[in-house]
């Protein structure tokens, strides 16, 4: 089935965290990304969902989080998961980075090279694999608080790294169903575009059959969210999904874009998420992320919900970091 430009790129990340105010305070304290979404798990409502992006959320930038509180079982990265989240800066930022990193105690490894593209790997306080990878070509505006130079800011994703055993079942998924083409190979990585797509949606596929697997818990992504413009849209990519041999699901109702989920042959879950409605939903642009919003259906659980949920001040890593 024809799928050019059904897919646009990536949408989302969601990942597992541990407490929410550190995962607060590295995200928007550390990095400088905007909390554009304060809501719940609507499958486990006693569990946020955090929502970073840049000033609106747009597609391609949101970083997302279940925080299931202290004490949860720490993941492990390995064969079946999208291992690491890159961000996209400027190439003037490195320095900058690197020295915030040095400020604050963050550990990195020194700049790398790959694809011709420098980046530094590190990682958030519950193990999850991050990097940033400096260029010139991505456009996007960025975001900031004002403590981080908008010049240095993060631009939203650059690509994200699946581990896999080997290559060819997944290279043919994303090639005859979402829209996305190989365009480079340096050893056992493979990179990946959607035709028609922009910076910062690549997915590179690291293959390696003897890697141990990997294990869900604090530190991992849960799954990768790939952005499709409309609803009808969204059912194509279904159906183009299902022809394959795979088995999404029925369309669910997400409040700031509907999804389908199904597991590629690697084992990472795939979701595919409509750019609509978005997150000036239910609130202004100034005051995103302020709130808890909840959906309709669980508005009459409001003061439950909020009893079982750890508080989470913003104020208090505005003060840490100097913000405002």
């Amino acid at each position: 089935m024809e799928t050019n430009n059904l897919i646009t790129g990536i949408h989302h990340v969601t990942a597992i965290a541990a407490d929410p105010q550190q995962n607060v305070d590295f995200y928007v304290g550390l990095l400088g990304l905007r909390l554009v979404k304060k809501t719940v798990n609507f499958d486990a409502p006693d569990v946020y969902h955090l929502y970073y992006g840049d000033e609106t959320g747009n597609a391609g930038s949101i970083l997302t989080f279940f925080p299931f509180g202290q004490g949860s079982q720490k993941g492990r990265h390995g064969k079946g998961q999208a291992a690491t989240t890159s961000f996209s800066i400027p190439t003037s930022a490195i320095d900058f980075w690197t020295k915030r990193f040095d400020q604050y105690g963050i550990l990195y490894k020194n700049p790398q090279q790959r694809f011709n593209e420098v980046f530094i790997y590190f990682e958030d306080p519950d193990g999850l694999g991050l990097e940033l990878v400096a260029n010139d070509v991505d456009t996007r505006p960025g975001f900031t608080y004002g403590h981080i130079p908008l010049e240095y800011s993060i631009r939203g994703f650059w690509n994200i790294e699946l581990w896999e055993t080997t290559y060819e079942r997944t290279e043919a998924l994303l090639a005859n169903s979402l829209n996305y083409e190989f365009i480079a190979e340096a050893g056992a990585r493979r990179r990946y575009a959607p035709k028609g797509g922009h910076a910062g949606q690549f997915v590179d596929i690291v293959w390696d059959s003897n890697n141990r697997w990997g294990m869900n818990g604090a530190g991992t992504v849960h799954h990768v969210a790939f952005d499709t413009p409309t609803d009808n849209s969204q059912l194509e990519v279904r159906e183009a999904v299902l022809s394959a041999g795979f088995m999404p699901t029925h369309v669910l109702d997400r409040q700031y874009f509907h999804s389908i989920y199904f597991r590629e042959p690697g084992g990472v879950l795939f979701e595919v998420a409509t750019t609509p409605p978005g997150f000036l939903l239910d609130e202004e642009k100034a005051k995103l992320g302020e709130a808890l919003k909840l959906p309709p259906w669980q508005e009459r659980n409001r003061a439950q919900i909020e009893q079982l949920l750890q508080p989470i001040s913003l104020e208090a890593v505005y003060q840490k970091y100097n913000i405002g």
